[in-house]
């Protein structure tokens, strides 16, 4: 159990920033109680992102929980039941750390490609930088 804890912990806050880029957690509204998930990915140009690290972590967050579904039927079919409760801990983790991944890696995607939209060499750079330069005109 504190492997897997370990492990939750490193994927998420250590490999994902140092591989990809990319970190996530959730946060709670004290007062309303909804929870709201927070991605975070880092600047383009700032991270050189290999290239090898990347598909390593990507193939490893989609096998991961391949692997502890193929272990929870071999537990049920050699009646050791004693393990699917640690099977089924590790399988939340890991399907929890894929899906926030995901969803953190489209949302950096989503982000660089409104940021690039808005830069000075396209035709949604140059419409922004006209129509925010006439409120600025004397």
């Amino acid at each position: 159990m504190l492997l897997l804890a370990a492990d939750f912990y490193y994927t998420k806050n250590i490999a994902g920033r140092r591989l990809v880029g990319l970190r996530w957690w959730n946060e709670v509204d004290t007062e309303s109680g909804d929870s709201k998930w927070v991605f975070e990915s880092s600047e383009p140009g700032t991270k050189v992102i290999n290239p090898t690290d990347s598909r390593f972590f990507w193939l490893a967050m989609y096998i991961q929980p391949v692997i502890w579904v193929v272990m929870a039927i071999v537990a049920v079919f050699r009646f050791q039941f004693l393990w699917l409760p640690l099977v089924v801990i590790a399988l939340v983790l890991t399907i929890m750390n894929t899906l926030a991944f995901s969803r953190a890696d489209k949302f950096s995607q989503a982000s660089n490609l409104a940021g690039s939209a808005f830069s000075g060499g396209n035709l949604a750079g140059t419409i922004a930088t006209n129509m925010v330069g006439r409120f600025f005109r004397s």
